[in-house]
């Protein structure tokens, strides 16, 4: 009995260990795509890597830096606010710099009687030469008239300086040069911030205190082509592209802008790092019309093909 009952559970586990081999061996079925891949639609379409940026009539988005150190004490405006050129943005913490301006005005009232007191002196004893040239001597009258000179021109000075020191105090608080959009401020009230900008604690690096862009119409692709495909680009007159978004399946038409005709070191658009290889690209320019239940921001990355108006499409 204790035999046959050794057997049943050696057969048992026979038939389980070769259902599992079978069961384990047949191929598991791939997952569908979450989403199509971008695709060439064009005969001899060439692909290119892009980043989405605001439209601007040249260069990129908007850097804003201050022009002079020091603390925020106050900041102005909100991310995604659409501001009118000349709006001010943030105050910098300006007390020294204010004292100084002061103490220039006030050195104006002072050179101010000081030229006067000079004036009413000399013109007296112009006065008095004029009746009578014996009872003033030359010396002592171009004395009085060079010490007048010497305190215009001190008066003009002070007036300068004054006004230095207040063009300078104005530079305390941050304006927009520009209408757009705020897109991010990189800096909050009590941060240091230099010509430099303001250091990440994260990235370990110095990036604008802020950054502007127009985003009130249409957007812009910056592309990237390799410089092995530079040959193959359409003419401007002909060319036309289109770009994928990351992780969906919309394609959107661009429309041609520009060439930026400066070949430089490849970049990796994730990073803003140039790659060790050295391989050099064309960048080029288009804008896309924002389409309404699309969300699309400057800063996201997008596969664009390139290819010509009258080529044949791919099939």
């Amino acid at each position: 009995m204790r035999n046959k009952l050794l057997i049943g559970f050696a057969v048992i586990g026979i038939l389980l260990a070769i259902g599992s081999a079978y069961i384990s061996g047949i191929p598991a079925k791939p997952q569908p795509p979450a989403f199509k891949p971008a695709s060439n639609t064009y005969a001899k379409g060439i692909y290119a890597n892009g980043i989405v940026e605001t439209v601007q009539a040249s260069g990129e988005n908007i850097n804003v830096y201050p022009e002079v150190p020091g603390t925020v004490v106050k900041i102005l405006v909100t991310e995604g606010q659409y501001v009118k050129a000349g709006t001010p943005l943030l105050m910098l913490e300006d007390s020294v710099q204010r004292s100084t301006t002061a103490s220039s005005k006030a050195q104006i009232d002072v050179a101010k009687a000081t030229y006067k007191n000079l004036q009413d002196q000399y013109s007296k004893l112009k006065v008095s030469w004029v009746l009578d040239p014996r009872s003033v001597s030359k010396d002592v009258l171009d004395t009085a008239e060079n010490a007048v000179r010497g305190a215009k021109a001190n008066l003009e000075l002070t007036q300068k300086q004054y006004q230095a020191a207040n063009a300078l105090l104005a530079k305390y608080v941050i304006k927009a040069l520009s209408d757009g959009t705020v897109l991010s401020l990189n800096t909050a009230v009590g941060s240091y911030i230099s010509s430099q900008g303001v250091y990440s604690s994260y990235t370990g690096a110095f990036r604008p205190i802020l950054v502007m862009g127009n985003m009130k119409g249409d957007l812009a692709v910056r592309c990237y082509i390799d410089e092995i495909l530079i040959n193959r680009i359409p003419d401007p007159s002909d060319i036309q592209a289109r770009m994928t978004i990351h992780g969906t399946d919309i394609s959107v038409p661009l429309k041609f802008v520009r060439i930026q005709p400066n070949v430089s070191p490849k970049i990796e658009l994730s990073s803003q790092r140039t790659e060790r290889v050295d391989v050099r690209v064309l960048p080029v320019i288009f804008s896309f019309e924002k389409r309404k239940g699309v969300s699309i921001y400057p800063g996201q990355l997008v596969d664009v093909y390139i290819g010509e108006k009258n080529s044949a499409p791919k099939k």
